[in-house]
């Protein structure tokens, strides 16, 4: 039988050693392999935010103030066109799958999300927003207060109304301030002098003095479209003068029939074809810093006509009801963040033209200063009386809906000469009969 020798001490020695030399190698390989957060066991949380252009530019802008207050919490940024962005959301909403912990969202679609009971109602632990609330301008506020009493989002940028004016065209019509705001007859008379004297339209589509007009004389606790109670009320007098006034525009020529948005509408400012634009505060930004920048120094701004105070559309953050609870207190104090610190709201007003919500900005001499693209003129001034005088005007969770049937009765007057009453009862039918559903 073979024996197998004891290694002697001395060996033995020299085989640790050698061990030893081919482990160390091997144990700096390995700590390379390690990721960074598994040698560092930081602490480390994700929160998602969904956004839209240009509030996620806004978003991206707080992130490093953000990282600064909480270097353990990360802020994911989910950027999608409007669009894609609102189908998303209403998706997420549904299925209660992929739901962001906080979600921007444009104001005609808080109604809707409102009313499905989807959003968390901020009145509530751990938010408490009801006490902050009165820090806005109302009519931001009452928009997306629910039926209940709710308060499911927080504004954060606003499109108070004004009525843009080439004052190179005036000056060649003869026209003046005055005649575009006086009256809608005097604003429509003086698109028919423009018109004669220089080629250019009053206006891009006669949809647009339509969007003005259905929106004044709106009584407390209605909507555009619906009344509290949800009753359509498109079958009204402040209907058949929009539709009026509307075609007056389109039989006179006075709309380049052009879409907002559109490369057509885009062209008509470089061109110099368009005397007009009635849209949101933040429209002077769009043709200073993209639309027609070579047309800086002849613009100017007032309110709208016939003293009427609108709004264009708004941007809001909000809860889903049913994202990650433990994320919800930090969701809220990125909201309060980007909402309730005047700083951030006014950092966003300078670089993104977003018209701040919070009443708090709006002595800052920032207000006060010359807008170069409007010849010099203080516009933010005006923009700020307008946010003051804007009415509240209630949510409907069919609003986009009985836009796209009015804006079709609008073009069926307009281009196929129905009669305008046959128009609004038609569509006061359609609407009764959805919002009953």
């Amino acid at each position: 039988m073979r024996t197998i020798a004891r290694p002697t001490q001395d060996r033995i020695g020299k085989l640790r050693g050698i061990v030893r030399r081919l482990a160390l190698p091997a144990l700096l390989l390995a700590s390379f392999c390690i990721p960074a957060q598994a040698q560092t066991q930081t602490p480390h949380t994700v929160l998602t935010v969904a956004a839209f252009p240009s509030v996620d530019d806004i978003v991206k802008a707080a992130i490093p103030e953000w990282n600064r207050r909480h270097p353990d919490v990360e802020i994911k940024l989910v950027s999608r066109q409007y669009t894609d962005h609102h189908t998303a959301m209403t998706t997420s909403l549904s299925t209660r799958s992929h739901l962001p912990d906080v979600m921007a969202l444009e104001i005609h679609f808080v109604g809707g999300f409102t009313r499905t009971g989807a959003l968390d109602d901020l009145r509530l632990p751990p938010y408490n927003f009801e006490a902050d609330s009165t820090r806005f301008v109302p009519y931001a506020v009452a928009q997306v207060t629910g039926p209940h009493g709710e308060l499911t989002a927080v504004p954060t940028d606003i499109g108070p109304g004004t009525l843009l004016y080439r004052t190179d065209i005036l000056a060649k019509a003869g026209v003046t301030e005055a005649d575009l705001t006086r009256s809608w007859d005097s604003y429509v008379a003086a698109g028919i002098k423009i018109k004669a004297a220089t080629g250019a339209f009053l206006i891009p589509n006669a949809r647009d003095i339509k969007e003005i007009v259905i929106r004044t004389g709106i009584k407390p606790g209605d909507g555009i479209y619906f009344d509290g109670n949800g009753h359509a009320l498109v079958d009204t007098p402040r209907f058949a003068r929009a539709f009026e006034l509307a075609r007056s525009v389109r039989q006179h020529g006075l709309d380049a029939g052009v879409l907002t948005w559109s490369s057509d509408w885009a062209e008509a400012f470089r061109h110099g074809s368009l005397a007009t634009q009635m849209s949101g505060a933040w429209a002077a930004g769009h043709l200073a810093n993209w639309l027609a920048p070579n047309t800086a120094g002849l613009w100017r701004a007032s309110q709208l006509p016939e003293g009427v105070y609108a709004a264009w559309g708004g941007s809001y953050f909000a809860i889903p009801k049913g994202s990650d609870p433990a994320h919800k207190a930090l969701a809220w104090e990125f909201i309060r963040m980007l909402t309730l610190e005047p700083a951030m709201q006014l950092a966003a007003f300078k670089e993104q033209n977003a018209f701040p919500a919070l009443t708090a900005t709006y002595d800052d001499p920032f207000f006060k200063e010359p807008i170069a693209f409007l010849g010099g003129e203080r516009a933010r001034e005006l923009w700020r009386d307008a946010a003051m005088h804007i009415s509240a005007v209630r949510v409907h969770k069919q609003d986009a809906f009985a836009e796209e049937v009015v804006n079709g009765e609008l073009d069926k007057v307009m281009e196929k000469g129905k009669d305008i009453g046959e128009a609004l009862a038609d569509a006061q039918r359609l609407l009764q009969s959805r919002a009953s559903r």
